[in-house]
């Protein structure tokens, strides 16, 4: 059966392909091989300008020419590395003898043509394209769709800072709370969250087999080779340098990044849970899309799909972020190829975490407030004044004041009507603040929640 979307066995490639598009050219085996290529160059281009006798320097011409080789690769230079890998059984050889075939007849690159991958091993070329990969679809990809929902958050927070809402603890009914606090607490979480994503380095080596730069001084003994990495890593290509490694990169700042990334989905997740309920509470209404179907039998069915949609997609991209963190830092002695494996699914893993992102957008982007159902529930739970009775109570030091109040009210109905008498009774307080707690009502008792939402949401 020939491979088509229909076929595809990840719903990434199938089903939902055009919404992780952009990650596709960064994070795919294309991806990989077009950042392999980049390192390569850098690293030759570097070698001609060490002021090596045996490698003049490149001329401007021939240094163009080998990075535009990397900033116009495509797909016709990918499916020709592919070719060379068929024979070679080795993918980072595939692409040294691409690179070095696209040298014949040029006399100049044909010359300097054997320090093409020069005492290196795979791992120095693929560890920093995978840098080089996560760091683009980090910067490029992840955190703009994460800022779309920070955005639709700060934007719900900042409407919504003063609409009253029935807070559950438990399940149950408790003091009452504002729509706009409960997005506000999701995008100060996600917002400190997106921060330890931003911030974690992206770290990359060129030391050789087993991180000790033998091959390198076997040539040239005298040279600085842990100086000269370091500028190639961070001056050339803007990563990190990690002086200090087996055959590989650790892994270690990845699994930080994973981790990272997985935290801020768990909030993201956590949010699509409560939005569910809130839903299902009647507190949101979904606007329409014309033509579609909620349910093959109930044609009444308006359901909170992209919600649904991105709990499941956080729950796969968390999982595979977990192994990937638990994995990739473990490796048997100096090298073992467990690892190369694993990394291949790094688009997998963050295409869960995009398609999961864009339907919680999708999903936020379709509710509307019904603030008629938020007052009615608010109107129907009286018994959560019962806190602020006995707070005020405890104030002035009225005996039992907690007692009093769990006798009124646990498990009772309470109505405005009979906590109203109940205050009465209350002689031992200042009138004034029996008026008060006369004239309160669950939908005045948010606390600061409108201040915080909007403090929170970036108002003034």
């Amino acid at each position: 059966m020939t491979p088509t979307a229909l076929t595809a066995l990840s719903p990434l490639d199938g089903r939902y392909a055009d919404r992780v598009a952009a990650l596709r050219p960064l994070l795919s085996e294309y991806g990989l091989m077009h950042r392999r290529v980049q390192v390569e160059v850098e690293w030759f281009i570097a070698l001609s300008q060490a002021g090596f006798a045996e490698l003049p320097p490149l001329s401007p011409s021939a240094r163009a020419q080998l990075r535009a080789l990397a900033a116009q690769f495509g797909e016709v230079d990918a499916q020709a590395i592919k070719e060379i890998e068929r024979r070679t059984n080795h993918d980072v050889k595939a692409v040294e003898y691409w690179l070095r075939g696209r040298f014949a007849g040029q006399p100049e690159l044909e010359r300097a043509g054997a320090f093409v991958h020069f005492a290196c091993t795979s791992e120095d070329i693929n560890n920093a394209s995978h840098a080089l990969m996560l760091g683009a679809a980090r910067s490029e990809v992840l955190l703009p769709a994460l800022d779309a929902v920070l955005g639709a958050l700060a934007a719900l927070a900042q409407a919504e800072a003063a609409t009253p809402m029935l807070a559950r603890t438990h399940g149950q009914t408790a003091s009452p709370t504002t729509l706009g606090k409960e997005a506000a607490n999701v995008h100060a979480r996600l917002a400190l969250a997106r921060e330890r994503i931003a911030a974690v380095p992206l770290r990359a080596k060129m030391n050789g087999a087993v991180g000790n730069y033998n091959a390198h001084l076997a040539a040239w003994p005298d040279f600085d080779w842990e100086a000269f990495a370091r500028r190639v890593v961070e001056e050339r290509l803007g990563l990190v340098f990690n002086p200090l490694t087996i055959q590989i990169e650790p892994h270690d700042w990845m699994a930080e990044l994973f981790d990272a990334v997985a935290r801020a989905n768990t909030i993201a997740l956590d949010w699509c849970r409560d939005v569910w309920g809130y839903v299902a509470l009647g507190y949101f209404r979904q606007r329409l899309v014309a033509g579609e179907i909620g349910s093959s039998t109930m044609p009444h069915k308006v359901n909170p799909i992209d919600f649904e949609n991105a709990e499941g997609n956080f729950g796969l991209a968390n999982a595979l972020l977990g192994h990937l963190s638990a994995k990739l830092p473990v490796s048997r002695w100096q090298r073992d190829l467990s690892d190369s494996t694993v990394l291949r699914n790094l688009g997998v893993a963050f295409g869960h975490t995009l398609l999961a992102y864009d339907s919680l957008r999708r999903g936020m982007a379709r509710l509307e407030v019904d603030r008629a159902a938020l007052a009615a529930d608010l109107d129907g739970a009286w018994e959560v004044l019962a806190e602020a009775v006995q707070t005020v109570m405890r104030r002035y030091a009225l005996p039992d004041a907690y007692e009093r109040l769990k006798e009124l009210t646990r498990g009772r109905a309470v109505t405005r009507a009979s906590l109203g008498a109940f205050v009465d009774t209350l002689v031992e307080l200042p009138a004034a603040e029996r008026a008060r707690l006369k004239a309160l009502t669950p939908a005045a008792y948010v606390g600061l929640a409108p201040a915080l939402a909007r403090r929170a949401a970036g108002a003034p």
